[in-house]
């Protein structure tokens, strides 16, 4: 434990290393920018050891690895997002658990987690835009198509239990975006700024991971989702 406990203390200190060079080098204050430590396949105890040394904000992308990590933790002050493509079978399980939904990607499903926040909760949501996607599209990842971007963004707003955070995005594999991070987050930064608009609070601006960090935090990130570069390279699922 006190091996794994140096060793993420060292990827942590790293990790938040090349945020600040970041932020210097676009002229942000390193408080504009959020790390989220995503521990998908990782267990309950590097999550613990992740507190310990200060994180605050965790992601997981499978409801049946979540769940059970949530409830082990707790007795943590953390907030537990939710980033991978939900299934609205699974929106009553993460709903207990989770302070943000960062995939929100179609009406039925906010429709679904509106129905199954409870005891005067609220839930944080994210709208996932596919820049990969054509119009009335998802992405091949998961995410609604940019020009859906402010319908869905209206029902999140006005579902009972809902608060409408911002946008995510993940760097598409596909498409004009495909190897170019930093113009595909330039354009979701853009989106952002449309969606402020009429929406002034939603001012999330979700993207960027392990390898990419430096050209979310240029393009504008408001929060950057990291994994390998702070638990290291993730074991293989079965």
């Amino acid at each position: 434990m006190t091996d794994r406990r140096t060793q993420l203390a060292e990827n942590l200190a790293q990790v938040e290393e090349r945020i600040a060079s970041a932020c210097a080098s676009a002229g942000r204050e390193r408080e504009d920018v959020t790390l989220i430590v995503v521990t998908k396949t990782y267990p309950a105890s590097d999550v613990r050891i992740l507190y310990e040394l200060g994180v605050r904000q965790v992601a997981e992308n499978r409801d049946q690895d979540a769940a059970p990590k949530a409830a082990a933790c707790a007795d943590l002050s953390l907030t537990w997002h939710f980033v991978g493509q939900l299934q609205t079978n699974k929106v009553r399980s993460v709903a207990g658990y989770a302070g943000v939904v960062q995939s929100v990607d179609r009406v039925k499903l906010v429709t679904a987690l509106s129905a199954a926040v409870r005891g005067g909760r609220e839930l944080g949501c994210l709208i996932q835009v596919a820049l990969d996607a054509e119009s009335g599209e998802r992405g091949d990842r998961g995410g609604v198509a940019p020009d859906a971007i402010e319908e869905l963004a209206a029902s999140v707003e006005e579902a009972e239990g809902l608060r409408l955070d911002g946008l995510m995005t993940v760097a598409p594999l596909a498409g004009p975006y495909a190897g170019r991070q930093r113009a595909a987050f330039d354009r979701l930064v853009e989106f952002s700024s449309r969606l402020r608009g009429n929406h002034p609070a939603a001012n999330m601006v979700s993207a960027g991971m392990s390898a990419d960090l430096e050209d979310a935090i240029a393009a504008g990130a408001t929060h950057v989702r990291v994994g390998t570069a702070v638990l290291g390279v993730r074991p293989r699922l079965g």
